[in-house]
């Protein structure tokens, strides 16, 4: 066998391990519940009712307004983190590359990261101490409030994580080459303008990267909602997003019986919501960089 051969099966062996792991419990089960979707199990048998279990989800009356109810909820979920995470994450890595920190710059760097390694079930718990109207910093229930509960716990989750899109951005700011801005300064340009001028242009594409990442995240969001107000999003379902709704109908809670069918259409449609847009995102990426290259 040849060298370039054996370095090719090298790396198959490499990939084997995680290839096989992706494929197990990524792959299969998305599989599984997309083929769920088409079927209904509740009888004695399986039988394959089309897209039945679909338009039982986007046309019965309780349902259906649970469904949109939770996707409007999960839009204002992403609108948050886009508005408020990824410009904040922005701010402090230029904070943290502009030199104005100096020696302190890797200890603020640390600090400003630590949330984001934080349980949920932590972060949640001390939120709710914070923002308790009876021993709290806050006299307003914030949590107990339709138009106030959703921003809230939108709020907390941009505190937790807002330290992923700094450190990404950081480390895109540290890569501009050094003797670009040199010259920009040299030709009187100040640091507001080499900002957007030369850094933030050169650091569009990882700036885009996380606003998708930021949609998948949101999209996929659950955990925080589940440890503030466990299987009942409350109140009346105004901080109900479709990682909740999947929950409650896949797994049953709150009064709500286990639909299993119903449960995997709900996953499917999650899936191909973030798919949908992720595809478009890419394409338009791909798109631009054919232009620039011409």
């Amino acid at each position: 066998m040849t060298r370039p051969q054996t370095a090719r099966w090298s790396l198959i062996l490499f990939v084997l391990p995680a290839l096989a792991i992706y494929l197990a419990f990524a792959v299969l089960p998305l599989l599984a519940s997309i083929v769920m979707s088409f079927f209904d199990t509740d009888g004695p048998g399986r039988v394959f009712v089309g897209f039945a279990n679909y338009i039982y989800l986007f046309t019965h009356p309780v349902t259906s307004a649970r469904f949109w109810n939770a996707l409007v909820n999960n839009f204002e979920y992403f609108a948050i983190h886009l508005i408020v995470e990824v410009p904040v994450g922005l701010l402090m890595a230029a904070l943290l590359t502009s030199g104005l920190l100096r020696r302190s710059e890797g200890i603020y760097r640390t600090l400003l990261f630590i949330p984001a390694t934080l349980s949920v079930v932590i972060v949640g718990f001390i939120w709710r101490l914070i923002i308790n109207p009876l021993w709290g910093m806050v006299s307003f229930p914030l949590l107990g409030n339709e138009l106030t509960a959703l921003p809230t716990i939108s709020l907390m989750s941009v505190w937790q994580y807002v330290g992923i899109p700094m450190i990404f951005l950081y480390s895109a700011l540290i890569a501009v080459p050094e003797d670009i801005v040199e010259a920009a300064r040299l030709d009187g340009a100040g640091n507001w303008r080499i900002f957007w001028g030369i850094k933030f242009p050169m650091i569009a594409p990882q700036f885009g990267l996380i606003v998708i990442l930021t949609y998948i995240w949101t999209f996929n969001g659950f955990d925080l909602i589940f440890a503030l107000n466990g299987s009942a999003p409350g109140p009346n379902y105004s901080t109900d997003i479709l990682g909740t709704f999947f929950y409650r109908t896949f797994f049953g809670s709150s009064g709500q019986v286990a639909d299993l069918d119903l449960g995997a259409t709900v996953a499917t449609v999650i899936f191909l919501l973030i798919l949908v847009v992720t595809a478009v995102y890419f394409w338009l990426v791909i798109r631009r960089l054919k232009q620039v290259e011409l």
